[in-house]
């Protein structure tokens, strides 16, 4: 019961502090993009408080955590960490799906706040603008952010990385930083009710630039399921 009722407490504040955050971000947003990135790193901290005080969620980050001009992949379990990655990085350029662009109000706060459009079925001229958008992030001193699994996997399954992946590694030159997270151990997904626990990312080795794609994609796709059972990576 008590733990129903935290994710009830946790759904009402977070829901409704976004629309808070979206409606600051839509008035202030036409006088820069500087402010609305700022709005959604506070979005990301209201985030976060919401899960530590109101779930129990508390996050850890196992290694040491890079900063500069890399690649940053992430495992893919929930909607948590595609929120709270504007707390581990600063000011992220995310690689998004492009129909999350379509919905009302939000879309538009995606594109001024500098998140990056994918088009799952991604052919050479779709690559072509990813990389074009991805260079303009990194000009302006944004680390590059990128879910390689194209959408939210359950704890403990490892499926292929997406292609868009192996395109931007090739195509940016960019050393990479795999991240693995266990986000789906205390919130399964599909599942209304979120336990407390511990959210734990571990950052990988570097993948150093120069790799051909099928030895990158290995040490990637180890890499960012290093969280889950052994038993995942034989999937």
């Amino acid at each position: 019961m008590l733990t129903a009722l935290r994710s009830l407490f946790f759904m009402l504040a977070f829901y409704v502090g976004s629309l808070v955050f979206v409606l600051t971000a839509m008035a202030l947003g036409s006088v820069t993009p500087m402010m609305v990135q700022r709005i959604a790193t506070g979005w990301s901290r209201y985030h976060r408080s919401c899960a530590r005080w109101l779930l129990g969620q508390t996050v850890r980050v196992e290694g040491d955590l890079p900063l500069g001009a890399y690649l940053y992949i992430i495992k893919h379990e929930l909607m948590f960490e595609t929120i709270d990655v504007l707390c581990l990085l600063d000011r992220p350029a995310i690689g998004a799906k492009r129909e999350l662009f379509d919905i009302p109000l939000w879309g538009r706060i995606a594109r001024l706040y500098g998140l990056i459009p994918i088009e799952r079925a991604a052919g050479a001229s779709a690559l072509r603008v990813l990389r074009a958008a991805a260079k303009d992030r990194i000009a302006q001193g944004r680390p590059l952010c990128l879910f390689p699994e194209g959408t939210r996997v359950p704890h403990g399954e490892a499926p292929p990385l997406r292609s868009g992946f192996a395109g931007l590694y090739s195509l940016l030159g960019l050393p990479v930083v795999p991240i693995a997270i266990d986000s789906g151990r205390v919130s399964p997904r599909g599942k209304f009710l979120k336990r407390p626990g511990v959210i734990t990312y571990k950052v990988g080795q570097i993948v150093p630039v120069g790799l051909d794609r099928k030895e990158a994609e290995r040490q990637v796709h180890a890499a960012i399921n290093a969280l889950n059972p052994p038993s995942a990576l034989d999937q």
